[in-house]
C-alpha cells in the first residue's frame, strides 16, 4: 500500500500516519520527493479499511499496490531514483559507463586498463577479485589482493569501483574497498545475501539471473529495498535462450519494460550479454538508444591473454571508439556521456 501525503503536510502529520501504519503491523518506508512525501507500507497483520488512513490529517490518497514488488514499483516512487555516490549520479541525465577487466590479474594489467578506460570517459572501474566460474579449475580471482589492486588504480584515476560479492562472508571485507557491490546472475536469488545487503548502506548493482523473468528480478531487488537499502541499480546482462551464436541473449526490451514498472536505474552489460567482443559495441549502442542509465563493459589491456572472459573483453582502442560513438547517440535521446572528456579531447557530440 502507498500513502500519498498532501503537498503541505507537516512532518508531525507524516509521523502520525507512520505510527498508525506501524500499529497495524506494517513496515513503513518513507520517500520524500520535491513536492510531497510518499509512504510505502509493506506487510500488515490483518485486513483493514483504507479509509482509516485516508481520514488522517495530511493524507491525500491511499493506493493499493497490485504488483508483488512494492518498494521497487513506480506506484511507490513515481519519479526516477538517482543514486549519488560522491560526485557520481546514476540514473540522472548522464549515461554512466563502468568499464575494466573481468578479473584483476597483475598490477600492470590493472593499471594499464584503468588508465585506458578513464581516458576514454568511464566513471567507474569494474573488476573482479572473487570470480564465480563454472569450472572449479578456472581462474577464481586474486581475492583481497585483487581488491587492493583495483582500489589503488581507481583512486589514482579518480574512479569509483564496482566489484562482485559472491558470499555473505565477503561483505565486511568488500565494503572496505568498493563503492558499489555487484550481485551476479548466479546470486540474484540468494535471498540470504540479498537480505544482508538490504541492511548495508553500500549501493548494490543487481544483475538479472540467467533464466529470471523481469518480475523475479524486481522481487530480488525488493529484498534489498525492504531491508532499508534504497540504493539499488538493476543490470540486464542477457538471459539463456535456445540461441547458440552468442553467450546469452541480451534482452534490450527489458530496458523500457523495467523503466515503466520501476523507478530504479537500469544498466546493461553487453559483454556478458553477447560473449563476443565484436558484438559488444553494437549492443552497447542499442542499449543507450533504448534508454539505459548506464553500461558495464569489459576492457582488457591484452584480452587475447586474459585469465578470464578474454573473448568478450574489448581492446582499449575499441572501447575508445565506442565511447566516441555513444557521445553521438546519447544527445539524440536527451542524455550525455562524460562531457568533460569531450571538452578535453575536442570531440563533438
Amino acid at each position: 500500500m502507498v500513502v500519498v501525503m498532501q503537498e503541505r503536510a507537516t512532518d508531525e502529520q507524516v509521523q502520525h500516519v507512520i505510527a498508525q501504519l506501524v500499529g497495524m503491523g506494517f513496515d513503513v518506508h518513507r520517500s520524500t520527493g520535491a513536492l510531497r512525501t510518499v509512504l510505502g507500507a509493506v506487510g500488515g497483520t490483518r485486513e483493514f479499511d483504507p479509509r482509516l488512513i485516508e481520514v488522517l490529517d495530511g493524507v491525500q490518497e491511499v493506493l493499493r499496490i497490485t504488483e508483488p514488488y512494492k518498494l521497487a514499483s513506480r506506484t511507490f516512487r513515481p519519479e526516477n531514483t538517482v543514486i549519488t555516490i560522491g560526485d557520481l549520479r546514476v540514473g540522472g541525465d548522464e549515461v554512466i559507463v563502468m568499464a575494466g577487466p573481468c578479473s584483476a590479474e597483475t598490477e600492470e594489467q590493472v593499471e594499464t586498463t584503468t588508465a585506458a578506460v578513464k581516458r576514454a570517459g568511464a566513471k567507474v572501474l569494474r573488476g573482479g577479485a572473487f570470480k564465480p566460474r563454472s569450472s572449479p579449475y578456472s581462474f577464481q580471482g586474486l581475492g583481497e589482493e585483487g581488491l587492493r589492486l583495483l582500489r589503488g588504480a581507481a583512486d589514482r584515476h579518480n574512479l569509483k569501483l564496482v566489484s562482485e560479492i559472491m558470499d555473505l562472508s565477503q561483505l565486511e571485507l568488500m565494503e572496505k574497498y568498493v563503492d558499489i557491490l555487484q550481485v551476479g546472475a548466479r546470486n540474484m536469488q540468494n535471498f540470504t545475501l540479498l537480505r544482508e545487503l538490504g541492511r548495508a548502506r553500500t549501493p548494490v548493482l543487481l544483475k538479472r539471473g540467467i533464466s529470471a523473468t523481469i518480475e523475479e528480478w524486481l522481487l530480488s531487488a525488493e529484498y534489498i529495498l525492504a531491508g532499508g537499502n534504497m540504493n539499488v541499480m538493476l543490470c540486464e546482462r542477457g538471459i539463456r535462450t535456445f540461441e547458440s551464436y552468442t553467450r546469452n541473449t541480451l534482452d534490450i526490451s527489458a530496458i523500457p519494460v523495467v523503466q515503466k514498472l520501476s523507478h530504479l536505474p537500469v544498466l546493461v552489460d553487453p559483454s556478458h550479454g553477447t560473449g563476443r567482443r565484436d558484438k559488444v559495441a553494437p549492443m552497447a549502442r542499442a542499449a543507450v538508444a533504448a534508454g539505459a542509465d548506464g553500461l558495464l563493459i569489459e576492457v582488457h589491456s591484452d584480452p587475447d591473454h586474459a585469465l578470464s572472459d578474454g573473448a568478450q573483453s574489448m581492446f582499449p582502442n575499441q572501447f575508445d571508439r565506442l565511447m566516441a560513438e555513444l557521445r553521438i547517440i546519447a544527445p539524440a535521446i536527451g542524455r550525455s556521456i562524460c562531457l568533460e572528456t569531450v571538452a578535453r579531447r575536442g570531440w563533438g557530440v
